[in-house]
């Protein structure tokens, strides 16, 4: 009870294990739901994509001015 595999100081080590496992996994869950919600968004249309090309790779449509703000 006090030393070995089952002690005491043994299944609290595997229930702080347990509990740094979960929240680990629930914050990878939250990311692979924001990422599988961007993909959606980028199969669905084209709006997004020119968002991401504007803000990633400074994309300026023909025709447009490009203004440059320094604070």
């Amino acid at each position: 009870m006090w030393f070995g595999d089952a002690s005491l100081s043994q299944i609290r080590e595997y229930r702080a294990r347990l509990e740094e496992l979960t929240k680990e996994a629930q914050e990878k869950k939250e990311r692979n739901d924001t990422l599988y919600a961007e993909v959606k968004d980028l199969r669905k249309g084209l709006e997004t994509i020119e968002e991401r090309a504007r803000y990633e790779l400074g994309m300026i449509k023909e025709n447009e001015t490009f203004f440059q703000v320094l604070e």
